[in-house]
């Protein structure tokens, strides 16, 4: 008699109605009862033979029948494939503390940074029309119009929310009360974009980056230090979660794998296919993007001596001015925030013309690139938002789940060793880093004293004693409101030239932490000047 079992059809021997013995079908028939175009990718096991080779046959048979079910096959939907990719291509960057014990450039730390937030907001955004395309006929163009006008609308009203939210939060003076507002933003971004049919997540991440660009300009270090740390707190908890509520679902997503498709090692093959061809599409980007980037840097550094000239030209408003009209006859005459703009952009070439040839990428730095991306939370989470109807659900969540495991699994223990094998080529970044170092003080000294009540006269120890006591608390207001002038004086220089892009960006990163920790300090002092 026939039966159904998990896996298919189980035909049991016996006679049929001619009492002639009913021959057991082969693995072949058994697979082309499912999926005729198997047959030609799985060997057949003839009655009699090996058990385990049966056996292994078999696991073969339902691994290319699990494969084909994800697969595009002719008179089959691609966006079982679409979705899989979608769902395996975010990739979460290792944490930086490892990478810097290790001796591991800052550049490749920061080429994971920006992958890690643009290609998690492009997948999800792929992954969305991919499950739209699926409730209709399928359109390329009109997939390609829908991203479009997807990540268009949500980058306008990620920008618009991010402003919105600086002008709200720079006028609170409580470090709770900002915080907890910004606990908000990404949902004040996401859903007006949701509802106008655009990417929540893109709108969010944008809104982010908006914040974090302009937040040291508009906010104070309290409240920024306050930001930090609640939100690394946050996102530890909701990335722990992710695996949390996977793992309480894992078994009956097994269970359904079992029943529906073709077993969970089945489903293990495809998704170490799915990671293997994740990781050569990642090489064969990334490999070849070391040279491209020389060569572009090749090309700049023969017009740095172009680009030192205009610099020097612009430096002279008048100068500057006269030279711009000689190039715009007949049209307005150019302001001094108009020179200001195209001098910063001038200054931003030279930055990055400085950099590569300082710090060019090599093909060492590509390979960690490459190994370095690892699949994790995203992955996860982005399966489990596939609604509960759509095709082949519980095989896909399984799949990103195993992904995500095999990644980390098999990526995160390897990276360390691999790493040290290939050693990646350092300059050496003490002297770099001094020179940069001497070049902030310079910029700090000059900015400080470009304050007005900078030159005023020390006070001695002595002096102070002998004053009346209301002068000393006028005089220790004055002092620390001149330090505290001082201070955003700098910070102001530092960021525009982190605009600039004339430092490098870990050496800023820790002078603007100083002045943070500095400014709150003083502010904790209390007193005249509060």
């Amino acid at each position: 008699m026939a039966k159904i079992g998990p896996n298919g059809p189980n035909v049991s021997s016996g006679t049929d109605s001619t009492g002639r013995p009913r021959r057991r079908p082969t693995t072949v028939a058994m697979s082309m009862t499912r999926s005729p175009s198997s047959a030609t990718a799985c060997q057949a096991v003839p009655p009699g033979a090996d058990s385990s080779a049966s056996r292994k046959s078999a696991a073969a048979s339902r691994a290319c029948t699990a494969g084909q079910r994800c697969w595009p096959s002719p008179g089959y939907p691609a966006t079982p494939v679409l979705r899989a990719a979608c769902v395996s291509s975010p990739a979460n960057p290792p944490c930086p503390s490892s990478w810097t014990v290790r001796g591991i450039r800052t550049a490749e730390v920061a080429i994971l940074d920006g992958e890690s937030l643009l290609n998690d907001a492009t997948a999800l955004v792929l992954l969305r029309t991919a499950t739209a395309a699926a409730a209709a006929a399928f359109s390329f163009w009109g997939a390609v119009g829908d991203f479009a006008f997807a990540v268009v609308l949500a980058v306008l009203i990620g920008a618009a929310v991010g402003l919105l939210n600086l002008a709200v939060r720079a006028r609170i003076t409580s470090a709770p009360v900002n915080t907890a507002i910004s606990f908000a933003v990404p949902f004040v971004a996401s859903i007006p974009a949701e509802h106008f049919g655009a990417s929540g997540l893109v709108a969010a991440v944008v809104a982010g980056l908006v914040t974090g660009i302009r937040a040291p300009r508009v906010l104070p270090p309290d409240h920024r230090l306050s930001d930090a740390q609640n939100w690394s707190t946050i996102e530890f908890v909701l990335e722990a979660a992710v695996f949390l509520v996977m793992g309480l679902q894992l078994a009956s997503i097994v269970g359904a794998v079992e029943r529906e498709h073709t077993g969970v090692w089945s489903a293990l093959l495809i998704a170490l296919g799915a990671l293997v061809v994740t990781l050569a599409v990642r090489a064969a980007y990334v490999v070849p993007l070391p040279r491209s980037l020389r060569a572009s840097a090749r090309r700049s550094a023969g017009m740095q001596d172009r680009v030192e000239t205009m610099r020097s030209r612009l430096d002279d408003l008048e100068t500057a001015r006269a030279a711009i009209q000689e190039h715009r006859r007949g049209r307005r005459i150019p302001t001094a925030r108009d020179i200001e703009r195209l001098g910063s952009r001038v200054r931003q070439a030279l930055g990055d013309i400085a950099y590569f040839r300082k710090a060019p990428l090599g093909w060492r730095d590509g390979t960690a690139v490459v190994w370095a991306g690892m699949r994790g939370a995203v992955t996860v989470a982005a399966a489990q938002t596939l609604p509960e109807g759509t095709p082949q659900r519980a095989l896909l969540v399984f799949v990103a789940f195993a992904v995500a495991v095999l990644s980390l699994v098999l990526q995160g223990a390897t990276i360390g060793p691999l790493l040290r094998r290939i050693s990646p080529r350092r300059t050496d970044t003490a002297e770099q880093d001094s020179g940069e170092r001497q070049r902030l003080l310079e910029l700090l000294r000059a900015a400080s004293e470009a304050v007005p009540t900078a030159g005023e006269s020390a006070v001695t120890r002595e002096e102070l004693a002998a004053a009346d006591p209301s002068a000393v608390r006028a005089w220790l207001g004055r002092e620390k409101a001149r330090r505290l002038a001082v201070l955003r004086a700098q910070r102001t220089a530092l960021l525009d030239a982190r605009d600039d892009g004339t430092f490098d960006a870990e050496v800023l990163a820790s002078v603007l932490r100083n002045l943070d920790a500095e400014q709150i300090a003083l502010e904790l002092r209390g007193g005249p000047g509060t």
